[in-house]
């Protein structure tokens, strides 16, 4: 097998910059990590967080992405689960350190030591990239490349979110419908869910896209839905959100907050929480949320709408989600 010495990546030098492309040494993997030939990487809302320095201490400099897909190249001395060529998938918990209150509770989306691929730790927006082989997915063969790669986190953390909406919840309302909400949305539909789509005021394109997936009304998020839900779910990063859902949901409704960031929560009156409403946030996933998704996913079928970049077209991508211009996920394909 061939063993470059180099590789192509996208860099973040300086939060608040644009990325560079910059060539640099083929990483080694440790004991237990895997060296991925990079295929496709999906480009998240929350790799626009790191690089606008919403989130706080990234390693820099540093290669963003975390919804990787590709196959193994180099295996470490340690590394089990996985041989050379398979296909596998990296999401955003790189891994945790497995003894902590957390961990041992099955809480390891709270890890106090956890890795965060693409923030903590290099990500996917290169040729190749290293990842603990004990975090990372099979992924079925129902699925693309590219249309896997959103499924790795805008899929994983999403399908967390929805679950914290609860399994009774008839009535789900979507607050913004990019990579997460469309990707949950099919599989809400196929569970006979009854979605309800809220996008900015004036986004058509978005309104058909969500009614095209099966949801039952679209319409803007400062207005209310025909019918009270039982359960919002907040993928838009905007606090004004909360208390507009909060006056959408039923009595003892619940609002799951799904980002990783969100701007400030303005202060609402008390009387829209009562009635035992509640609201949620939502932080990072598990190993069994993920193997949970893929295999829901694989049954549906989910299918990702995509728009596809070069891996040396990333800050446009990144643009193209902080527009919230694209229909679905963005996606860079790095090795064909």
């Amino acid at each position: 097998m061939n063993d470059p010495e180099e590789m192509r990546a996208m860099v973040l030098v300086s939060a608040g910059k644009r990325l560079q492309r910059v060539a640099m040494p083929v990483p080694v993997p440790g004991p237990t990590q895997i060296l991925i030939e990079v295929h496709a990487c999906g480009v998240c809302r929350t790799d626009l967080h790191v690089v606008d320095g919403e989130l706080p201490h990234p390693k820099l400099p540093l290669i963003p992405g975390h919804e990787v897909v590709g196959k193994v190249h180099r295996l470490g001395e340690k590394a089990v689960g996985f041989k050379l060529g398979d296909r596998v998938g990296v999401p955003w918990l790189g891994s945790t350190d497995r003894s902590c209150r957390y961990c041992l509770e099955g809480r390891e989306n709270l890890c106090d030591g956890a890795v965060f691929t693409g923030y903590t730790t290099d990500g996917g927006y290169a040729e190749y990239c290293l990842a603990d082989c004990r975090y990372c997915y099979a992924l079925p063969g129902a699925f693309g490349d590219l249309e896997a790669a959103p499924l790795l986190c805008a899929g994983l953390v999403g399908y967390r979110s929805y679950r914290m909406a609860g399994r009774n919840a008839e009535r789900l309302g979507f607050y913004g419908f990019g990579a997460a909400a469309h990707l949950l949305a099919q599989v809400a539909v196929h569970e006979g869910r009854k979605v309800y789509a809220f996008t900015r005021r004036g986004d058509s394109d978005a309104q058909r896209f969500a009614l095209s997936l099966g949801a039952v009304w679209a319409g803007p998020s400062d207005e209310m839905p025909p019918e009270k839900l039982d359960a919002a779910i907040l993928f838009a990063p905007v606090g004004e959100l909360v208390p507009a859902a909060l006056r959408a949901v039923v009595k003892g409704g619940t609002v799951v907050c799904g980002g990783i960031h969100m701007s400030d929560i303005p202060s609402f009156p008390y009387q829209i929480l009562w009635e035992e409403r509640s609201v949620r946030s939502v932080a990072n996933l598990t190993r069994q949320d993920g193997r949970e998704f893929l295999e829901i996913a694989a049954k549906v079928p989910v299918r990702a709408e995509i728009t596809v970049f070069t891996l040396e077209q990333a800050n446009e991508a990144l643009e193209g989600v902080r527009t919230g211009r694209l229909n679905g996920a963005a996606v860079l394909e790095i090795h064909a």
